[in-house]
Formats: C-alpha cells, structure tokens, sequence
C-alpha cells in the first residue's frame, strides 16, 4: 500500500511538472530558468569562473528620484537653484527634485533634475551647484539610527550637508551626524 502511494505521488509530480514546462515553454522562459538554474549548480570544465565579491558594484548605475527632506525648523527640502545657490524649500517644486546616483560603495552624487548641477562642496564647507562632476560632488551617504541619512563629503572628511531652521545651508565643518540639522529623510 506504501508503494502505490509513493508511486501516486511521484506521478502526480511529473504531471505538475510537464504542465508548468508546457505553459512556462510557451514563451521561452523554462529553457532560459533551467540554462541559468544549470549553470549555477555545474560550471562546465575549463569555463573560467568570475569571483564576486562582497565590495562588487552591486549598486552602480541605479538612479534614484527623491526628496532630501530635513526636519529641523518647520521642515525642508534641499533644492538646486539654476544660479548654484543650494537651499531649502518648505514646500517641494521642481528644483528639489534630486536624482541620487551611486559612484562607489556607499557614495554618492545629488544632481539637481531641472537645474542639471551637481550638489557640491567646497574645502570651506560650502554647499553650491556645480555644472561638472568632480571629487566636490561625491558624498558619503550614511544611514544613522533614526533611519534618517546624513551626506558626508567624500572630499573633506568630517564635513556634513546641514540646512539652518531657516532653510540656509550651513557650513559642512560646522555641523556633526550627531545635530538633527545634518539629518535627511529621502522621499518619493
């Protein structure tokens, strides 16, 4: 009795099998998941295998739209003016339309969508819109324990992005991850 059901249970097994690669072959996709599914059990003898590393380029190329939002005062958003000024804005409009795109392994760039500059700073800690990329624009980005983020220069270290309660910039050397000024939430 053991055996019929075993032999039931194998037989209904490859039925379920034959139907799902019939549908799935209708458009190819079982061929390419059991070409890649077998590739990643047996590599081939003499096929060169690639090491992937931890530290790879898992993140490089994914572009993101977002808001920086920093809640001090009655809260802003840091927006890319056409003129290079960097400030914040209560409310969103098209130049705090940032695009965040990974360079290296926890680095960044801010590009300001309308405006096309870069967000920047300088050795003095100064926020500005730059029209070229350069080792100014690539900041550290660092999620903290409140789940907010804070923006370090990868070119100056231990200089932060902060915004005043007033929505100005503040210097980058005079703020630390520890004020809430340096504090941005990225929205959608």
């Amino acid at each position: 009795m053991g055996s019929l059901s075993a032999l039931r249970t194998v037989l209904v097994l490859n039925l379920v099998t034959a139907l799902a690669g019939c549908a799935a072959g209708l458009n190819g996709t079982a061929e390419r998941w059991e070409a890649l599914y077998s590739r990643s059990l047996a590599r081939i003898p003499g096929e060169k295998r690639e090491e992937i590393s931890r530290d790879g380029d898992y993140l490089l190329g994914i572009k993101r739209l977002r808001r920086l939002y920093c809640n001090v005062g009655i809260g802003f958003h840091i927006q890319v003016l056409p003129d290079g000024r960097i400030t914040g804005v209560h409310s969103e409009n098209r130049y705090s339309l940032l695009q965040i795109s990974p360079v290296e392994r926890g680095v960044v760039t801010l590009l300001g969508v309308h405006s096309g500059l870069f967000v920047a700073m300088n050795r003095r800690g100064k926020l500005y819109g730059s029209l070229h990329y350069s080792n100014e624009c690539k900041f550290r980005e660092k999620l903290l324990a409140n789940n907010y983020n804070a923006y370090e220069s990868a070119a100056y270290p231990r200089m932060f992005m902060g915004l005043s309660k007033n929505g100005k910039t503040k210097r980058g050397n005079r703020v630390s991850p520890a004020m809430t000024v340096t504090h941005f939430l990225p929205r959608i």
